[in-house]
């Protein structure tokens, strides 16, 4: 084949896929409310009448609604007194937005960052897990980001999930999900932040659950 129809094809098949994304958005999924997606109240937790300690987000309020379409951030506290900060965050750049690089941008000084399974009943969820302080701040956290009903940790993961819906029209948006602690011990911490989560995906739907973590039917047994 000649370099110019080599070039011809090259540019037709660019062409092509930039028509494709056009119709892709304009059918993009119908975004949820995070606000009902997860509950104010579930096993033996309950959303705290007070915040205590404030969420990190190096971003003012009108900054993050340019970068995300939805964002909720709630306190929840067990029978025990444990306090559990949920932040949520829906479109947008969440590769912008990770733990491991808000939290620095606060001025936290970043300690451990590992990926690991993180077990609920139905299942375990590709998590990362950092620790973080700030003085007398200790603040281990759990994250992950799921799109299109998939828990995706890095820019291999997203990009195939978007080539896998690129032919259903469709660009999902991530959804950063965030649990943390203050905590000075970060095995009882992420202990925890597993239970939170274990009992979260318990008192969702199936298609609530499957949005948030990937997961759907209990797990087998072994």
């Amino acid at each position: 084949m000649k370099l110019t129809s080599v070039a011809w094809v090259s540019a037709a098949v660019i062409c092509g896929a930039s028509i494709a994304v056009v119709t892709a958005r304009a059918t993009t999924e119908t975004p949820p409310d995070l606000k009902l997606m997860v509950p104010t109240a579930f096993g033996d937790w309950a959303e705290a009448s007070d915040h205590g300690a404030q969420v990190v987000d190096p971003l003012t309020k009108e900054t993050l609604d340019k970068i995300w379409s939805q964002v909720l951030t709630r306190t929840y506290v067990n029978k025990d007194g444990y306090r559990i900060m949920l932040s949520m965050a829906y479109g947008g750049d969440h590769q912008a937005h990770r733990p491991e690089i808000c939290y620095p941008a606060k001025g936290f000084m970043l300690g451990t960052v590992q990926d690991g399974p993180l077990p609920t009943p139905f299942g375990d969820i590709k998590v990362r897990r950092l620790t973080a302080n700030l003085g007398a701040r200790n603040e281990p956290v759990t994250y992950w980001v799921a799109m299109a009903d998939h828990v995706v940790r890095n820019q291999f993961d997203k990009r195939m999930v978007q080539i896998r819906l690129f032919l259903t029209g469709q660009i999902p948006d991530g959804l950063l999900f965030r649990i943390s602690s203050i905590d000075k011990d970060p095995e009882r911490a992420f202990a925890m932040q597993q239970k939170f989560t274990a009992d979260m995906l318990a008192a969702v739907p199936p298609a609530t659950r499957r949005q948030l973590s990937g997961l759907e039917s209990p797990a087998a047994a072994t």
